[in-house]
């Protein structure tokens, strides 16, 4: 039950497996395709909440104006219905992804779990959403770190990358991983400095690539049911979009403005800051390993990368 379907509603319950279920939180835009995808983990009388989502007030699933996931809590608790939320997850706390933690901890009880708290200004314009600053979570998971609940088993899996404070989670009973924004098949993740760090997101790749999950379930977009294939294609890319820096910069100095004409043809308007802080993402790195080197915003190659 994985195929992704035509028509997708927000606030409704999909089931995709006996232990996984998924509640479309109503915050559609460019970085967040058709939305956030809350998980639900547990058939018993257990539940724990993956990414509950944004939050607002006012405003319920379905009116036009809950752009900011107003009523995407109250959906979340009609699809737990008798059962008892045991554990609310984040896999980071951008804002698409960890406020919805607070209230939904006030109308169950239950800890929020997993990852560490993170409020950062980002230096330049954001290309996904803000940090959350009002995270605050009972226990912070590290990697290999365990919870369970009824009729499952939850480990912590490290990622930094997209954030510096990334976790996915690992269903230990199916073979499933709950991936956030770190793997995702509809879009690349960004990648976003300071914070953001391409060297830690392109080890976090080969992590997620030398393991043997079944099944991916992104915060957004479709479940990717090969893995391995999708994350071999996403590191091969990475290093493409390297390769193409590395080859602009060597027809002589530019800023990453006029990289970013040159290397995504036809892109968005809107998506243009993503694809101008991915650059950036890459330079800091070549940075680090003295093969770019910059003067104010123009970028340059060094002695070490013409060689």
């Amino acid at each position: 039950m994985s195929d992704w379907p035509d028509s997708i509603q927000a606030g409704e319950t999909e089931l995709h497996e006996p232990l996984v279920r998924r509640v479309l939180a109503p915050n559609p835009s460019p970085y967040t395709f058709t939305g956030t995808q809350t998980w639900l983990v547990g058939a018993g009388n257990e539940i724990a909440v993956i990414d509950p989502g944004p939050a607002g007030s006012g405003l319920s699933i379905g009116d036009p104006k809950d752009i900011n996931g107003a009523g995407h809590v109250e959906a979340i608790l009609r699809a737990v219905g008798d059962a008892k939320v045991t554990a609310i997850l984040c896999t980071h706390t951008h804002r698409d992804h960890s406020p919805a933690a607070a209230p939904l901890k006030s109308a169950t009880g239950a800890p929020i779990i997993g990852c560490a708290p993170l409020a950062l200004k980002d230096d330049g314009p954001r290309a996904d959403s803000a940090f959350d600053p009002d995270y605050t979570p009972d226990r912070i998971l590290t990697d290999g770190d365990r919870i369970s609940g009824d009729g499952w088993t939850i480990e912590a899996v490290a990622t930094p990358g997209h954030t510096s404070n990334h976790i996915c989670y690992a269903l230990i009973e199916s073979g499933a991983l709950f991936t956030g924004d770190h793997v995702m098949k509809w879009s690349t993740s960004v990648v976003s400095p300071p914070d953001g760090d391409m060297a830690d997101y392109m080890a976090s790749l080969q992590k997620l690539y030398d393991r043997t999950d079944r099944i991916y379930y992104p915060a957004h977009g479709p479940a990717i049911e090969k893995p391995q294939q999708l994350v071999r294609g996403m590191i091969g890319h990475r290093r493409m979009r390297e390769r193409q820096i590395l080859g602009e910069l060597k027809k002589g100095p530019r800023p990453i403005t006029q990289m970013v004409e040159a290397m995504y043809k036809g892109l968005d308007p809107r998506l243009k800051g993503a694809a101008g802080r991915s650059v950036l993402a890459h330079l800091v790195d070549l940075n680090q390993q003295q093969r770019v080197a910059a003067d104010d915003d123009v970028w340059r190659v060094t002695a070490e990368a013409e060689t």
